[in-house]
């Protein structure tokens, strides 16, 4: 089974809240026919989109390909929080890396926003970005490592952030399911799905030749590289893979290393003025928990609100029901509002939780796994390859430094084993262990 195809129409955006608000883009040819290129890009999401913008102001000539739409993955479809440093805190960075190379990462993690509040301003994108998110404490003992984490990167970063006791937090977010919390108003909140499309519409302005609904059978290694599609094929000096959680069994090394999971958004009704039983600022927020709960308001005024992973191919036949679950134990006195929309989307994880970047042959670059924080790291990482078809690898040789294991089970057992375990995961969370 293949996952672009196993939840969704061909070449049709998911029924989102998303996919509702945004102003879509007339539909690109698919690919005909034997064509010519310095680099060909396969995966129109941030990733992708980014690299071929980049590229293309740098004067390549450049061809990206998607098997649907371009932001009709994971970028179109996330919780839309542009967070801070990396998916790993800095904490856990010094401890694995060093402090020297986790500076090295912070430093790229504050890059990576303000790349994107660039090219949001840049290119016009009316992607409703707002600043601030908060980390929310489901425990005492957690609010209390929230309250460190603050004091240690104020002291080592002088990076501040506002910290919240059980009460402050409550008069932010009134849930009886948090302990206290701390703000980030560095980072933002923005409408992914918005940001994609400008972005896509900005590669296309600066002569990237994009082709949608052109699903990509075989890669042939070489030089030049060959992609083989359905009704065409590109060869090309350069290729870029760029399909993060779906990109299937187009790389081995690729695949071993980022496996892909599903989650699920819902969006309320609009509240009105119940939007303060919510949240009282208009930033968003992410908990503590293993499967993480992520909400926020949107500009109409609705509940988005992200919680529920699955480990197999398909979406669960009530993505209502399994989001409803998490949203009633954050909000309870939410119990009457209608939910709207409801979605699902695969993304792409790593066993440590950060990119994978990495080079399978000498003219074929690959990043993916960004693991729940894609927003930033994934535009940059577009960046970086663009930088490094040019022979500027540093930010992407860094990444590349990074212990990328496989995860276990190879091909075939990998997503059993993996569910057992965020299986057990998700039940200590229920359980509040």
């Amino acid at each position: 089974m293949n996952l672009l195809f196993a939840n969704d129409t061909r070449g049709a955006y998911p029924q989102s809240w998303y996919a509702a608000t945004a102003e879509p883009l007339e539909p690109f040819a698919p690919l005909k026919g034997q064509i010519k290129a310095d680099v060909c890009i396969v995966g129109g999401g941030f990733t992708g989109l980014s690299a071929a913008l980049h590229l293309a102001k740098a004067g390549q000539d450049v061809v990206l390909i998607d098997a649907h739409r371009v932001g009709f993955g994971a970028s179109g479809r996330n919780g839309g929080q542009l967070g801070s440093g990396q998916r790993q805190d800095q904490q856990a960075l010094e401890t694995s890396v060093g402090k020297e190379d986790a500076r090295k990462f912070w430093e790229l993690g504050e890059a990576a926003k303000q790349l994107v509040r660039d090219l949001v301003c840049e290119h016009s994108i009316e992607c409703y970005l707002r600043d601030g998110i908060a980390d929310a404490a489901t425990s005492p003992a957690a609010a209390n490592e929230l309250v460190e984490y603050a004091e240690h990167m104020d002291r080592n970063y002088g990076y501040a952030m506002d910290v919240l006791d059980k009460d402050g937090f409550a008069a932010l977010c009134p849930s009886p399911d948090y302990h206290g919390g701390i703000v980030d108003q560095g980072a933002a909140h923005l409408h992914p799905l918005r940001l994609a499309l400008g972005l896509a519409q900005a590669a296309a302005k600066a002569g990237v030749r994009i082709y949608e609904r052109t699903l990509v059978h075989e890669i042939h290694e070489g030089n030049p590289v060959t992609v083989q599609c359905e009704a065409g094929r590109v060869q090309a000096d350069h290729l870029i893979l760029a399909c993060n959680g779906y990109l299937g069994g187009l790389n081995r090394q690729v695949a071993a290393r980022v496996m892909p999971i599903n989650n699920f958004i819902v969006a309320t009704e609009p509240l009105g003025s119940r939007t303060t039983e919510v949240l009282t600022q208009d930033i968003a927020v992410a908990d503590d928990r293993f499967v993480v709960n992520y909400f926020r308001l949107s500009h109409d005024g609705r509940l988005l609100f992200g919680g529920g992973e699955s480990y197999g191919y398909r979406f669960p036949n009530d993505i209502r029901a399994v989001v409803r679950k998490p949203l009633l134990k954050v909000f309870p006195h939410l119990h009457d509002v209608k939910l709207d929309y409801a979605w699902g989307g695969t993304l792409g994880i790593t066993v440590k939780r950060m990119p994978y970047m990495a080079r399978p042959a000498a003219n074929i670059l690959n990043a993916s796994g960004y693991s729940g924080h894609g927003v930033g790291n994934a535009i940059q990482a577009g960046k970086m390859m663009a930088d490094a078809v040019a022979g500027q690898s540093s930010g992407f040789d860094t990444f590349a430094a990074l212990r990328s294991p496989r995860f276990p089970g190879g091909g075939t057992l990998r997503s059993p084993i993996l569910a057992l375990a965020m299986t057990w995961y998700a039940l200590r969370d229920r359980l509040g262990v």
